[in-house]
């Protein structure tokens, strides 16, 4: 029987940075909180115990503390928060990660990088990781706010995040691809929800079985779980009469193997 190989139904990968490139349990998610905590304590005079239930509740309901204080009036930059909030992290906690950038480097679609933090905080992560170049295009915090510098007063711009839809509709129009045919990574089930309700093909990544938030559910981003759980991504091969049969391990393995022996 002759076989071909049919291309990948992901024209593009899309992927979250903070908690899905790299591990939550190295620690950076708890410094950013208790910098946040301080933030509010330091520069809008809550107490300790009010700022943490209060990071907590501006979260939910804005989708972020920066969102939540400026829709309440409080007349803070996006640059004085996130030199404060992410400014002070222990970024050396973030180690090189060359499995990673090996399977990066194994993906042939775009890939592009849709998070909620700023620009400077993005590219000092992937950097730490040596994963920058791995990427076309960086969605970033400024990408989905570009007119709140020119912000007159606090509310005059809502701040938006993921799970915003129109987060979504900005990160969708400016990375300049079909939904339907982009696969999208993301630790929070908010936002893995938000991004099937736009048409993408979604990831639930730190989960272990699947709960039908999204289209896959994997551990961890690693060649071991994507290979396994999503090796579409590379392409499948098919026979004559289009009976789809997924590539073998073995295969996906000696894939990679041509990435890992490059190290770089």
């Amino acid at each position: 029987m002759a076989f071909r190989t049919k291309s990948s139904p992901f024209d593009c990968i899309i992927f979250d940075l903070d908690d899905t490139l790299y591990s939550s349990s190295i620690g950076i998610g708890n410094y950013v909180k208790k910098n946040i905590d301080l933030f509010l304590i330091e520069k809008c005079g809550f107490s300790q115990t009010k700022a943490s239930t209060l990071r907590v509740q501006l979260f939910k309901s804005h989708g972020s503390t920066l969102a939540g204080l400026r829709a309440l009036g409080y007349d803070i930059t996006a640059e004085e928060y996130h030199s404060f909030v992410h400014g002070r992290l222990p970024y050396e906690l973030i180690k090189p990660d060359i499995q990673l950038r090996n399977l990066l480097r194994s993906i042939n679609q775009r890939k592009i990088i849709f998070t909620n933090s700023d620009r400077i905080h993005a590219l000092e992560a992937l950097d730490r990781l040596g994963i920058r170049d791995c990427f076309e295009q960086i969605i970033c915090f400024e990408t989905l706010n570009p007119n709140l510098p020119n912000s007159t007063r606090p509310d005059e711009f809502p701040v938006l995040l993921k799970p915003s839809l129109d987060a979504f509709r900005i990160a969708i129009q400016a990375a300049n691809v079909d939904p339907h045919r982009t696969l999208f990574l993301d630790d929070s089930v908010r936002n893995v929800a938000a991004g099937k309700e736009m048409g993408l093909n979604t990831v639930l990544v730190g989960e272990s079985v699947n709960n039908n938030v999204g289209d896959y559910t994997v551990e961890c981003v690693n060649s071991v779980t994507l290979t396994k759980v999503i090796p579409e991504i590379w392409g499948n091969r098919v026979d004559d009469d289009e009976r789809k049969i997924s590539r073998t391990n073995s295969e996906l393995d000696a894939l990679l193997s041509a990435y890992t022996a490059v190290g770089a």
